[in-house]
């Protein structure tokens, strides 16, 4: 199976009770299809995965499988803390239909070594292309694409890396990794364009710009440098604002997505950042100067 393109990472809304909003999810991948989206991304760090108890991990990839319904293929990211419930989260992920996975690293940081050993346990009871959530700059923990390479050795499934990094070290990361496995980038699709010149195998970014995002990705690759530069632009003013570390990127990313998704915002699930007026007012500007996502 190929791996690339973009696939936007489903944002968590949560309804006043503090319950999880099965309507936000449909509404996200509406318009991430409408977009042309090459997949649909869930249960990373923008799903707020760490407040997820594991019944609601798993209503989550039950609803995004069933709005899916087979269109695009479904990377579910798998968020648990030991290797039992990490290998019990993926085959339950498989089963509901994801394509591929992304595992994340467990807390606390660990070394090197026992990161190989952890990533490679879960690799080794699953059936399907595996990712590693590499993003010390998010998570704290990470592995060095020497420390990549032994683990795509002993394990070949594990062939995707989804990065969290400037596109200098990510164009770095894919040199060394010499086309051993596929890179993926994030950081909500910040420096898009040096991505994709960095030779990015695709991105994961949020849903807010999704529909600016596939078209910058789409005009970089048929060469249309200048084309997507402009692209680029129209949205690269929100991503500043938003894009200032994991608190404020879901805080006002996600109201942003809301606001274009023409959606109620969600509820916050503690622990938060509170919104300010300053902030809500510009991220409603924002909001209005990209417009409508499609549906």
């Amino acid at each position: 199976m190929e791996i690339g393109g973009t696939y936007p990472m489903l944002y968590a809304f949560f309804d006043a009770n503090g319950a999880l909003r099965r309507d936000a999810f449909g509404a996200q991948i509406s318009a991430a299809l409408a977009s042309g989206a090459s997949g649909i991304a869930v249960l990373g760090l923008g799903t707020e995965v760490a407040k997820l108890g594991q019944a609601e991990r798993r209503q989550v990839v039950d609803w995004v499988m069933a709005d899916v319904a087979g269109r695009v293929p479904v990377v579910v990211t798998i968020a648990e803390g030991n290797i039992p419930d990490m290998i019990a989260a993926s085959r339950a992920a498989l089963a509901a239909g994801a394509a591929w996975l992304i595992l994340q690293p467990p807390r606390p940081p660990a070394s090197g070594a026992q990161l190989i050993e952890f990533f490679g346990q879960v690799a080794d009871a699953v059936d399907c292309p595996v990712g590693i959530q590499n993003a010390p700059e998010f998570l704290g923990i990470g592995l060095t694409p020497a420390e990549l390479i032994t683990l795509n050795r002993q394990h070949p499934n594990v062939s995707v890396v989804k990065a969290e990094s400037t596109a200098l070290t990510v164009g770095s990361l894919i040199d060394q990794l010499d086309g051993r496995m596929r890179v993926l980038n994030g950081r909500a699709g910040f420096e898009l364009t040096d991505n994709f010149r960095a030779g990015v195998d695709g991105m994961v970014p949020g849903i807010e710009t999704i529909d600016l995002q596939v078209q910058v990705e789409q005009a970089m690759r048929a060469g249309r440098e200048a084309e997507a530069e402009a692209l680029y632009a129209r949205f690269l003013p929100a991503i500043s604002f938003f894009m200032q570390g994991l608190p404020q990127f879901l805080l006002y990313g996600k109201l942003i997505a809301a606001l274009r998704l023409g959606i109620e915002p969600s509820t916050n699930r503690l622990p938060a950042d509170i919104a300010t007026e300053r902030g809500l007012s510009w991220a409603r500007r924002y909001a209005d100067q990209l417009g409508p996502l499609p549906a």
